[in-house]
């Protein structure tokens, strides 16, 4: 235990507290169960460590991660048993899924120690999810944690802070911006390289293709029990989507193409949306968080875009970007006339010449463009969604 109390102690040094992500304040620390999710390199480790430095006295507080070697013999009932022995009132445990049978030993700890807060993460979204809804039901609470907004990244690289809109508030015009700011440019950096926080590091898109591969090689096989030959054809999947976004799903061909069966191709499909690679986007009988038919498929960010895929489509760009932000605060569905629906609110995303020729016929609809600093009517420059969180 010692040796997980050195390495806790040195990361919590290496922590930097300036910057923290939206959800920190909308996570009930309190809660004697809480769980935060999200794919990899979102920021989950950050988090908890911030909280840790900013709020807990550091003798009754303990920060792990699951895949540490000392879980090859030690069991992490075990582990909470001697910490809560030692006085300890406030454990961490990073990275869950890669410990087999987490959620069974999270619910014991959770019932044989009352007196003790645990906060959980996962990368895997899928498979924390399945141990929530059997062992942990009612239990845990809960947190999704996105990428980098486009609000996020000002303040984090560029030292520009704003507070975050509604829907509402951006659709009226209400988003207020100095003289001074100039979005463009920046919002370009954005969508190039700005939605995940390692951006600040070197070789930024080669951490990030590695973090696809990790993801789609082991991950999702570990969680569905598929093998090796599987996992390369999620890889190809994931390829014949990179090259086509927004790509319209044909579940016929695409079972052609890999070898699998057309069932099959679904489930592969939700296993990398679930991972946090891909967007579905769905029509009017479900949105993006249910199972409605499919009829557009994006990469989950426009930096993946750029990452993967050889001649980047600008108007793709826009559309991922419109759909990665917007669906962190409400739920849009595919229009029957346009790009997008949330409630009865049509949007319809393009560039700067972007015309009103196909949402003329409907009550409520907004014409969203890229390469504009301000809006007037229902005219709304494109990068003030990206201050929704």
């Amino acid at each position: 235990m010692e040796h997980l109390i050195a390495n806790f102690n040195r990361l919590l040094q290496l922590t930097n507290s300036n910057f923290r992500r939206y959800i920190y304040n909308k996570i009930n620390w309190d809660g004697r169960l809480v769980g935060i999710v999200g794919a990899r390199g979102v920021g989950k480790t950050t988090l908890m460590l911030q909280y840790i430095k900013q709020n807990l006295d550091t003798k009754s507080a303990l920060y792990v991660n699951a895949e540490d070697f000392y879980f090859a013999s030690h069991r992490l009932s075990d582990l909470a048993d001697e910490f809560c022995k030692m006085g300890g009132k406030y454990l961490f445990v990073d990275e869950v899924h890669r410990y087999e049978g987490w959620s069974r030993e999270l619910k014991l700890i959770y019932d044989y120690h009352p007196e003790l807060y645990v906060v959980f993460s996962g990368s895997s979204v899928l498979d924390i999810n399945k141990g929530v809804t059997s062992d942990l039901s009612r239990r845990a609470v809960i947190y999704t944690l996105y990428g980098l907004s486009f609000r996020e990244y000002l303040e984090l690289f560029e030292g520009i802070t704003t507070r975050t809109y509604s829907l509402d508030e951006v659709l009226s015009h209400k988003v207020e911006a100095s003289h001074d700011f100039r979005p463009l440019a920046l919002f370009k950096k954005y969508l190039e390289s700005g939605y995940y926080p390692f951006a600040l590091e070197d070789s930024y898109q080669e951490k990030l293709r590695n973090i696809v591969t990790k993801t789609l090689e082991t991950d999702i096989p570990e969680y569905a029990n598929m093998n090796v030959s599987t996992g390369r054809k999620l890889k190809r999947l994931m390829a014949v989507i990179a090259q086509s976004v927004p790509f319209k799903p044909n579940m016929t061909t695409l079972s052609e193409v890999l070898g699998i069966s057309r069932n099959n191709v679904a489930d592969y499909l939700l296993y990398i949306e679930e991972a946090g690679l891909i967007t579905q986007l769905r029509n009017q009988t479900g949105g993006i968080r249910s199972l409605g038919k499919v009829n557009k498929i994006y990469l989950e960010n426009t930096n993946l875009v750029y990452a993967l895929t050889g001649n980047v489509d600008i108007g793709n760009v826009r559309e991922t970007f419109f759909m990665n932000q917007l669906r962190v605060v409400a739920d849009p569905i595919t229009s029957p006339v346009s790009d997008f629906l949330v409630d009865d609110i049509t949007f319809e995303v393009g560039g700067h010449d972007k015309r009103q020729k196909q949402i003329k016929d409907v009550q409520k609809g907004f014409v969203v463009k890229d390469d504009i600093e301000r809006g007037g009517l229902n005219i709304i420059p494109l990068w003030q969604f990206g201050m929704l969180y």
